[in-house]
Parts: structure tokens; sequence; C-alpha cells
């Protein structure tokens, strides 16, 4: 699906200038703001323990029936059932609008099944409720760089290493972009 450059622009802007920072309605405010700084701190070894901690939280719907929906979703793109977690994360996404977690889901069940326009639209919801999520924020990242976007992504990418600068994979895309940017990379 081929996603106009304008569009593009308007998302990247739209998410990548926001400047408060919405949480996840069940999450605890405090326990993840203590997580962010704990994560955005450099020299941390065991940034892993951390990053699954506010996983966790994410994934706290606040109910056991989208908490069902969720791992559902999740465990059908395990398997490669991109439609069928399509299928259960349209199903969450509809219960719990306010539930950055399911729209963050289906967005990576969208860019597995090569649906980058929808998967652009779920990460648009997903940072519009939690403009920290630093995994949304490195997909949106690798959709624009799929899309040839690649300051858009670099973009992206920077403002997920902001928040997770020891996510596995930014720090290479980060230093691959700025060169293909400035002209390097010819």
């Amino acid at each position: 699906m081929k996603v106009s450059s304008t569009l593009l622009n308007i998302f990247v802007t739209a998410f990548l200038s926001v400047s408060c920072f919405a949480l996840p309605s069940v999450a605890d405010e405090t326990k993840l703001d203590g997580l962010y700084a704990e994560l955005a701190q450099p020299d941390l070894e065991d940034w892993e323990k951390v990053e699954r901690q506010i996983w966790r939280e994410w994934s706290r719907s606040g109910s056991a029936s989208m908490d069902l929906l969720l791992r559902r979703g999740r465990n059908a793109m395990e398997k490669g059932d991109f439609a069928k977690a399509i299928e259960h994360l349209t199903a969450l996404t509809d219960h719990a609008p306010d539930f950055a977690e399911g729209w963050n889901a289906r967005a990576t069940a969208f860019f597995n099944a090569e649906k980058f326009g929808l998967s652009i639209a779920d990460i648009q919801r997903t940072l519009a409720l939690n403009p920290r999520h630093f995994g949304a924020l490195q997909g949106l990242g690798r959709i624009l760089e799929e899309l040839e976007q690649e300051e858009d992504a670099l973009s992206a990418y920077k403002a997920a290493a902001a928040i997770h600068p020891h996510r596995e994979g930014l720090k290479e895309a980060i230093e691959r972009l700025e060169r293909t940017v400035s002209g390097q990379d010819i």
C-alpha cells in the first residue's frame, strides 16, 4: 500500500511533537515515571528488566476480558496468523478504545500483514494515548524507512532512543539513516 508523503508528514509531525505525556489509563503513573527515568540512564546494565516492567504496565488494561483479547492477539501473531491477530485486536480496540497497547499490538499485526497505512493509523492512536511508547515510535521509524521516508524515519528512531537509549537496533538504525540522510551512504 502506498502512503502519500504528505500523509506521513502529518502523522510524523503530530506524534513527534507531542510534549505532554499521557499514560495508559490503568498503569500506575508514578511507577511508570520511575521506570522511564531508570531506563533513560545511559549506563543502566539491567535495562531488559526495566523494559519488561514497562511492557507489563502497558499491557494492563484493567479488564480480564480485554487482557485476554490482547493475549489472544499476541499469540496469533506469534503463530503467524495475522488475520486472526487483527480480528482479536480489533475487538480489543473496539471495546477498549483508550487502551494504548491494544492499538500498538494491532499496529504490529497490520505491519506484519504488510498493511502499512493501517499500521500507521494505529501507531497514531497509540502515540496519542501514550506518547512515550518507544515500541510504537520504533515501529513508525521502521515503516517510514520501508517507505523510503528516511528523514522522518530518523526522527521517529531518535524520539524512541530519547526514551529508551538501550533499545535493540535503534543505535544502528540511527547511525545508518544519519549516513543516508547526510549523503554519506551513496
